[in-house]
Order: structure tokens, then C-alpha cells, then sequence
């Protein structure tokens, strides 16, 4: 599995059921000091598992359509109630 996937889902996972994380948080957890250079392969393995159903990208707290988004945005996983 990729690293960056594996940070996203292992954040992800120590979080209660609906609650999120930020892309900043997932590069932090890759590379604490030069975050910033992690952002775009977060930006890019989400939009990957937002388009396979793994993810949900969220703007403003509602799901985001992952090949049109910009601005400020969260990751959470697909709700089980079949909610993006």
C-alpha cells in the first residue's frame, strides 16, 4: 500500500465514525518537518481513492466531486448508510 494511503486510513482510523482529517494533518504524519512538500501526493492519492469509492473529499462539510474542488478541503471514509 502506498504511504500517503496508508497515513490517510490509519488517521482515519483512530477517529470516531463521520469525523475527518485535513491534508495537512495526513502530510504532517508523513514528514513532520517538510509537510508542505507531501501536500500535492496527499492531494493526489485522495482524489485517487475519492474516485474508487474509498473516500469521501469534503468541501464545507458536504462531499466534493474529487476531479472539481479547490480551496480548503477534509478527507473522511464513505458513511455505511450509503451517505457520499
Amino acid at each position: 500500500m502506498d504511504p500517503v494511503e496508508t497515513a490517510i486510513f490509519d488517521l482515519l482510523a483512530k477517529l470516531p465514525a463521520g469525523k475527518s482529517v485535513s491534508p495537512e494533518e495526513v502530510a504532517r504524519a508523513l514528514d513532520a518537518t517538510g509537510w508542505r512538500r507531501e501536500l500535492g501526493k496527499v492531494r493526489a492519492v485522495a482524489i485517487g481513492l475519492a474516485r474508487s469509492g474509498r473516500l469521501v473529499i469534503l468541501r464545507h462539510g458536504k462531499p466534493a466531486d474529487p476531479d472539481d474542488f479547490k480551496g480548503v478541503w477534509r478527507m473522511r471514509l464513505p458513511q455505511p448508510d450509503g451517505a457520499a
